[in-house]
Parts: structure tokens; C-alpha cells; sequence
């Protein structure tokens, strides 16, 4: 039995929870945050037994064996030393830190504590990525990725009217490159590597975090092309280009209807079923990982998420976005 912690009461805590019930070895201990009323609220209403305030308490707590992060992007790799310094597995939402000397930090923390940590990110373990994987040869040589997400933010309103919340506020490493493209990007490493040179443009905001963004990835004999906003809304559906046919995929975040189109105009529905919660498969990864006793994911590797964090921090540094935390300890 793995005795489960979780960071940030928010809805994607509680999606989290939701998805990972049908795990009978994970069971919820604890729940953290800063404020004791909202950890005594969400310990209620999920069933957790303890409540934490001070997270050094929590990390130090024999009660534990591993904790879902799920507080602000600014906030994750120093929390994840923290706990896995104590020994505490760690399952990290995307993006897994704000750069990449953050991710670097915690991928030494995990190896030198033999704990697991993987982000969180949940399309590349769901069914129809992995459908994908398994039938990518079938339209020949690959010529292009195309990937999108572009989702009006329901806290943009507010920001229009001068509120500007933590998802357009730069101290929390926000902003559509970190909250969405993430979700295009990781996808693209996971099935090509990294690639040879990119070039990025961006909208920015008055908040200093980007409305939207592009960004053009060269792979020698392949162009990728990735597109993201948190300040308007696309219908586009994502497309792998082949010489003998493409790979249509209906939002590359969550792909739930996959098919191939050949050049001959045969069309191929590889769409798998997905019988779960789309975050069941992220948890159910990094519960096996833990119980197997293997240190890291092959889909979701900790090289995965070093390049991925790359690719955003050059794209970053291209179009002047900043954040506080590149000038964090763990960044000096």
C-alpha cells in the first residue's frame, strides 16, 4: 500500500483523486496547505486523516510514501527536493519546474534518494497516444507535426477588467506557453527527440506572461509546428504528416478519436477505448513505478522532461518572457 499526500486543494487535486480511486494500492493519507482551513476542508471532503501546514513537517512524516504536487509551476521544484530529499516519491503536474536548472535539480534529488518523480502529464499515457506510437510507421516517412491548443481562459475576463489571477501572473511561472503549449510539446519529444533549432513568437501581455504563442521546431527531414493561447479558442484538430498518409488526432491533450487518412484515400480509425478517467493512466504509471520498484517512466522519462524544459525555455528566452524563479536557489 502506497501512503499518498497531496500538494494544492484546488479542482485538478480533486480531479486527481477522482481518477486514481479504481488504484487499490494508492491510499489517501494527507493533504497540504498553507491555510488550515481550506487542508481541513479538502481532508473532509476527500478522506484524508492527517492535514499538514508547514510542508517540512509533512516531508519528514513517517506516515507517507509519496505525494501528487499539484501547487503553483513556481512553487514545484522546490517542494519536490524538499519531499524527495525525505524520501518521499513524487508525481509532479506539468510543467514539471520553471526551467530547466529547476529540472535538473530535481532529477539529481531523485536519483540520489532512489525515489520515483515523473510529471504529470497525462496525454502521452493515455490509450490513443499509444495508439499512435504503434501505428506512426504505417504513413511512411514522417514530413510535419502539427499540434494546438488554443482554450479562452476563463480567468482572462478578469484580467480584462484588471484582476490579474495566477494564470496570467509571471511570479507563478504561468502563461499560455506553460499552462497549454506544454501539452503540444511533450507530446512531439516523447515520439521525435529533441530538435535541431526552433524559432518562437509570442503575444504578450501587460502581466509580463504570454496571451498566445507559435513556435516552428526543425528536425532536419521534418518541421514541427505547435500553436497555443490562453486568450482564444481553435476547433483544429492535430496532424502527424507522412509521405503515405497522416495521422489525424481530434486535441492533442486528450485524444479520445484517432485515424489515419492514406493518400489513396483510405481512411483508418485506430481510436482505442478509453475506459478511464483520462488522469487514471498517469497515476496508475507512476503506482506501478513505485510498487515495481523502477526509478522513472520510459514514456514520461526524466529526459523527456529535461529536453521538453528546454525547448520552453529557449522559446522563453526568444520572445522575453520571465520569471521570477530563474533567479531562484535552486537556479544559482
Amino acid at each position: 500500500m502506497i501512503r499518498l499526500a497531496t500538494i494544492g486543494t484546488n479542482w485538478i487535486t480533486q480531479e486527481f483523486l477522482q481518477a486514481a480511486q479504481p488504484i487499490s494500492q494508492l491510499t489517501l493519507t494527507a493533504v497540504y496547505s498553507r491555510d488550515e482551513e481550506k487542508a481541513k476542508q479538502f481532508a473532509a471532503k476527500t478522506g484524508a486523516k492527517r492535514t499538514f501546514t508547514h510542508l517540512e513537517e509533512m516531508a519528514k512524516s513517517d506516515e507517507i510514501d509519496a505525494v501528487y504536487i499539484a501547487s503553483p509551476n513556481s512553487l514545484h521544484a522546490e517542494q519536490a527536493v524538499l519531499l524527495m530529499n525525505h524520501g518521499k516519491h513524487v508525481l509532479c503536474e506539468k510543467p514539471l519546474a520553471s526551467n530547466t536548472k529547476e529540472v535538473q535539480a530535481m532529477i539529481e534529488a531523485a536519483k540520489a534518494n532512489d525515489v520515483v518523480l515523473m510529471e504529470a502529464m497525462k496525454t502521452t499515457l493515455l490509450p490513443n497516444f499509444q495508439a499512435i506510437r504503434r501505428h506512426l510507421h504505417k504513413i511512411g516517412k514522417i514530413r510535419r507535426y502539427f499540434a494546438n491548443y488554443c482554450q479562452y481562459s476563463s480567468r482572462y475576463d478578469a484580467y480584462k477588467q484588471g484582476t490579474v489571477l495566477n494564470a496570467f501572473n509571471p511570479a507563478f511561472s504561468n502563461g499560455a506557453l506553460m499552462d497549454l503549449g506544454v501539452y503540444c510539446l511533450y507530446p512531439l519529444v516523447v515520439l521525435f527527440g529533441k530538435p535541431q533549432s526552433l524559432k518562437a513568437s509570442s503575444v504578450m501581455l501587460e502581466s509580463g506572461v504570454d496571451g498566445e504563442g507559435s513556435i516552428v521546431l526543425h528536425y532536419g527531414d521534418m518541421d514541427a509546428v505547435v500553436m497555443y493561447s490562453k486568450i482564444t479558442n481553435s476547433y483544429v484538430p492535430a496532424e502527424i504528416q507522412g509521405e503515405e498518409g497522416s495521422i489525424v488526432i481530434d486535441a492533442i491533450h486528450t485524444p479520445t478519436k484517432v485515424e489515419i487518412r492514406y493518400r489513396d484515400g483510405r481512411v483508418e480509425d485506430i481510436t482505442e477505448p478509453q475506459t478511464h478517467h483520462p488522469m487514471y493512466y498517469e497515476a496508475l504509471e507512476w503506482t506501478q513505478l513505485i510498487t515495481r520498484g523502477q526509478r522513472q517512466s520510459e514514456t514520461n522519462s526524466h529526459a523527456h522532461s529535461f529536453i521538453t524544459a528546454e525547448i520552453m525555455e529557449e522559446a522563453r528566452k526568444q520572445t522575453g518572457i520571465r520569471f521570477p524563479a530563474d533567479q531562484s536557489t535552486l537556479c544559482q
